[in-house]
């Protein structure tokens, strides 16, 4: 293995950039800019934001205000096109500026340091973060220098400089894949497809489109993994056979290249690993996502006979069906970052009877697709903006539930109707946005993991 690269070269010098959006994404992408050499100018509609960018030696402007730029790096967040573009991105595009991802940048700024190091994307509606994460996680175990962030975080800039046989293994979302121009994965997974973010896409058609660009820079030599769970993605893949990167279908419970047959997960080869054996990757969900890791992990050279073993020591990750404390026998899980109800149904899937915290800005088509659920559903208390559009399907569905309409009240509220119904698990998984009560869906998984440990304090007092 080749040595790390300790600092980044000025590969960037001579350059001018704008960075539009100082947030968790932005400011380290300016740091990271500036410490490659780019003259780099900020921006964010927030004072306060701008002031902590000013308090670091940045100099502020609205890009559009610039005499020069190579480039304007726009956090995902800011939509430069649908619903309607920011007006500095209107600006940028009436002048020719390209608007890139952090990502893009950092696939630029790795090739232009000499290194080979090679580039791993994770896409899908669903399960890119533990994908992801595992993958990374596998990778470590087996000894390959790797990095990982992206949409997960840290932000792809933020990720350190890898040497010739190092791995970025970056979660890509629709918002960043938008934005790509040269970038190639030479190894990339498309999870899955489940209509989101369609006031960003316009439709169904144009989210697909966005998400395919993780192939679009493949050569000869390359993967491109596709789930076959879900119609759409297994469309995909049959559209991409006979494309320069060769096609791996994989599967949390159906035959394909790689896939969960009961909980072994295997291939053409026999036993990959013992996924009862990895306690963080519950449901056939989190089996295809195991699959997804795999795939492209033998893709890489991984032996085999480390994956399993590597899957076995994985933590999981943060507000992602994660016990977070037992009180009087009552299990609390966190699974905060279930944002719409096709994450939220994963979670429902890996409990006979439960009672379900859920609510916040909801997604388009509420919770109607959880349907199949229901049954297992004890009571639910239900928090946020939204929790009256909840609590009509649940009320039509004859789910019993009450209004919390905050973590606060309705923690002990589901604790109560836990030990009542004779119910094993509290479960938070939203299935919606945290937006109208936190500022993201960890600090919403936190509170609930406080309050939960509160409980526990007080039934020992």
């Amino acid at each position: 293995m080749s040595a790390p690269v300790k600092t980044w070269k000025p590969v960037f010098a001579g350059r001018h950039y704008a960075v539009m959006g100082l947030g968790v994404n932005g400011l380290p992408a300016a740091r990271a800019l500036r410490d490659m050499g780019a003259e780099v100018i900020a921006w964010d509609d927030n004072a306060a934001r701008r002031g902590a960018a000013a308090a670091e030696g940045f100099a502020l402007g609205r890009p559009s205000a610039a005499s020069r730029l190579d480039g304007l790096v726009l956090s995902p967040g800011i939509p430069h096109a649908l619903p309607a573009p920011h007006p500095e991105a209107a600006a940028a595009i009436a002048a020719g500026v390209p608007i890139l991802t952090d990502a893009e940048l950092l696939f630029r700024a790795v090739r232009c340091s000499g290194s080979a190091a090679r580039f791993v994307g994770i896409t899908g509606t669903n399960g890119k973060s533990t994908t992801t994460a595992l993958l990374a996680h596998i990778l470590a175990e087996a000894g390959v220098e790797v990095a990982a962030g992206g949409n997960l975080g840290p932000a792809a800039l933020a990720l350190p400089p890898l040497g010739d046989d190092g791995v970025y293994v970056l979660e890509m979302s629709s918002y960043m894949l938008e934005r790509i121009e040269n970038m190639r994965f030479c190894a990339g997974a498309m999870l899955n497809l489940t209509p989101d973010h369609l006031d960003r896409h316009g439709n169904m058609a144009g989210y697909e489109a966005a998400k395919s660009r993780l192939f679009a820079g493949q050569a000869a030599g390359d993967v491109a993994v596709f789930g076959i769970d879900d119609a759409l993605t297994a469309a995909m893949a049959d559209r991409f056979e006979g494309n320069a990167g060769r096609v791996v279908r994989i599967s949390g419970s159906r035959a394909a290249d790689i896939f969960a047959r009961g909980r072994m997960l295997v291939d053409h080869a026999g036993v990959i690993a013992d996924l009862d054996a990895a306690g963080a990757l519950p449901g056939t969900h989190n089996a295809q996502n195991a699959a997804a890791a795999a795939a492209i992990a033998l893709a890489l050279g991984v032996p085999r006979e480390a994956i399993g073993g590597a899957m076995r020591s994985f933590p999981g990750l943060p507000h992602r069906q994660r016990l977070v404390t037992t009180v009087a026998g009552v299990a609390f899980i966190d699974d905060s970052k279930a944002t719409n109800a096709e994450s939220a149904a994963r979670a429902l899937d890996c409990h006979d009877r439960l009672v379900w915290i859920a609510g916040g800005i909801g997604k388009d088509g509420g919770i109607e697709s959880l349907a199949p659920w229901f049954s297992r559903i004890a009571h639910a208390v239900l928090i946020g903006r939204d929790a009256a559009i909840f609590a009509a399907t649940l009320g039509d569905a004859g789910v019993s539930f009450e209004h919390a309409q905050t973590l606060e009240r309705a923690v002990p509220a589901a604790f109560a109707a836990a030990r009542h119904m004779g119910a094993g698990t509290v479960l938070l998984s939203p299935a919606a946005a945290s937006f109208d009560q936190f500022t993201d869906y960890a600090a919403r998984g936190r509170r609930f993991a406080e309050l939960a440990m509160r409980l526990g304090q007080m039934e020992a007092m």
